[in-house]
């Protein structure tokens, strides 16, 4: 897999509109979860692209500071169907940490993930805040991944 990180005004139209079609299929069609995908962090974020055969096959998007939380953030993580089970998201992540850690060395990350998904990102030293809700009809579990200790 291929990939890159590109701030918002750096993506062609077609690179936007196939990260956004894939997001829709998983987390709109796929989840069975009608929620506003387009939320206005997205001209915020810097967007990975994961790509084979020039195909995007994962994305997800990287939030500076005090959009989301006074932390980092790492969310809309998505990976094709017929792409899953292949380790894309664990080379995801770690492609998107070593770049939040070149950005902004130091700085902790927070996500909200949904909650089955808790093993994966404490694969990766994310640990839950013990703050569990609902959204948009989902578990989800608030984790953080310290970088400064305090």
């Amino acid at each position: 897999m291929e990939f890159k990180i590109l701030p918002f005004n750096d993506l062609s139209n077609n690179e936007l509109y196939d990260l956004l079609k894939l997001r829709t299929d998983v987390f709109v069609v796929e989840q069975n979860c009608p929620y506003p995908e387009l939320d206005q962090k997205d001209k915020l974020a810097y967007h990975y692209i994961g790509l084979i055969n020039n195909e995007i096959v994962a994305t997800s998007r990287i939030l500076p500071q005090h959009i989301s939380y006074p932390e980092l953030s790492i969310g809309r993580v998505a990976t094709q169907i017929n792409h899953r089970g292949k380790d894309l998201g664990k080379r995801m992540m770690h492609h998107i940490l070593d770049f939040m850690d070149s950005e902004w060395n130091g700085v902790n990350i927070k996500i909200s993930a949904q909650s089955h998904l808790e093993k994966f990102y404490s694969e990766f030293g994310f640990e839950a805040t013990g703050k569990k809700y609902l959204e948009d009809g989902i578990p989800h579990i608030e984790m953080l991944l310290m970088k400064v200790k305090s």
